[in-house]
C-alpha cells in the first residue's frame, strides 16, 4: 500500500511539475513574440512601397533594396542619409566611448573598493547623487562650454564626457564587491606589482563579465542618444559628421515627396549593427547580470 501510495504522490508531483513548466515555457514564448513583433513589424514595412506601407501587414514586400536605392539615389534623401557614412561614424562615436566607459568606469569602481580613505563613503554618494541629475538639466552648461572650448561639431564632446558614468561605476563596484577577491591584490603588491600594472593584468580579466555586459550597453546607449549627438554635430553644420539617429531624424522630416517605405528602411538600417552586437554578446548580458547582481 505504501508503494503504491508513493508511485501516486510521486506521479502528481511530476504532473504539477510539468504543467508549471508549460505555464512557463507558454509565457516566454509570450513574451518573445511582444518583444519580436515590433522588429519583425518593422522590417516588413522596410520592405514595402509608399503605397502599400500605409496598409498594416505581417507578409514583406518585394521593394527593400527598391527602397535602399531611393535613399541613395533620390536628391531628397540622399544629401541627408548617407548610410554607410553614417554607419561609419557612429561606430566611431559609439565605439570609442564604450571601450573609454568601461575602462575608465571600472577604474573608478577599484578605487572605491581596493582603496580605504576616508572621502570613500562620501564619494560613492556622490556619484549617486551625479545619476539623479537629468542630462537636460546640464544642457545650457554643456552649450556654454562648447562655445567657448569652439568644438561644435567635434566627436570629442560626445566621446570624453562619457568617460565614467555614474550608473556603469556603480554597477561596476556592486560587481567587485560581491565576487572580487581583494586578497589576491594584497598579493600583487608584495610581489611587487604596482598599482595600475594590478588593476590591468587582474583587475580586468577578473571582471570581464561586467566589463563585456557594461560594454554592450555603454555601446547601444551611445547609438541610440540622437539628443547629444544632435546638440553638438548639428553645432557645426557638416552633414558628413552626422551619425545614424541625426541622419534617420532629418529623413522622417522631409515634408517633399514623403517617401514612408524609404524612410522605414533607414529606421530598419539604423538598428541593424546594434541588433548584431546583442546577438553576438547576449550571453555576456546574461551572465554578468546575474553575476553583479548577487549580494556581498
Amino acid at each position: 500500500m505504501s508503494r503504491i501510495k508513493y508511485d501516486s504522490d510521486k506521479g502528481g508531483y511530476q504532473t504539477k511539475v510539468l504543467i508549471k513548466s508549460t505555464l512557463i515555457y507558454i509565457v516566454l514564448v509570450i513574451l518573445t513574440i511582444i518583444c519580436l513583433a515590433p522588429l519583425w513589424i518593422l522590417f516588413v514595412q522596410a520592405t514595402m512601397n509608399n503605397k502599400e506601407s500605409v496598409n498594416f501587414s505581417m507578409i514583406p514586400g518585394t521593394n527593400f533594396f527598391k527602397n535602399y536605392k531611393t535613399l541613395t539615389t533620390n536628391t531628397n534623401y540622399s544629401s541627408s542619409f548617407m548610410p554607410w557614412r553614417g554607419l561609419r561614424n557612429s561606430l566611431i562615436v559609439a565605439g570609442s566611448c564604450a571601450a573609454l566607459t568601461v575602462f575608465f568606469a571600472g577604474m573608478t569602481a577599484y578605487g572605491l573598493v581596493v582603496y580605504d580613505f576616508k572621502l570613500k563613503n562620501p564619494a560613492f554618494v556622490f556619484i549617486i547623487a551625479v545619476m539623479m541629475i537629468p542630462t537636460q538639466v546640464t544642457t545650457v552648461g554643456f552649450l556654454h562650454m562648447m562655445s567657448m572650448l569652439d568644438m561644435e561639431g567635434s566627436y570629442l564632446l560626445l566621446i570624453l564626457p562619457s568617460m565614467a558614468p555614474p550608473a556603469i561605476v556603480f554597477f561596476m563596484r556592486q560587481y567587485m564587491l560581491s565576487s572580487f577577491p581583494l586578497d589576491i591584490i594584497e598579493a600583487a603588491r608584495i610581489d611587487g606589482s604596482n598599482e595600475f600594472r594590478t588593476f590591468l593584468t587582474i583587475s580586468i580579466p577578473m571582471m570581464k563579465p561586467a566589463f563585456a555586459v557594461q560594454a554592450i550597453f555603454a555601446f547601444i546607449q551611445k547609438w541610440n542618444d540622437y539628443y547629444t549627438q544632435n546638440l553638438v554635430l548639428t553645432a557645426g553644420g557638416n552633414k558628413k559628421m552626422y551619425t545614424m539617429p541625426i541622419m534617420v531624424r532629418s529623413v522622417s522630416t522631409i515634408k517633399n515627396s514623403i517617401d514612408h517605405g524609404a524612410i522605414n528602411f533607414a529606421i530598419f538600417f539604423s538598428i541593424i549593427p546594434v541588433a548584431i552586437v546583442y546577438i553576438l554578446l547576449s550571453r555576456f548580458i546574461i551572465g554578468g547580470v546575474a553575476a553583479g547582481g548577487v549580494k556581498e
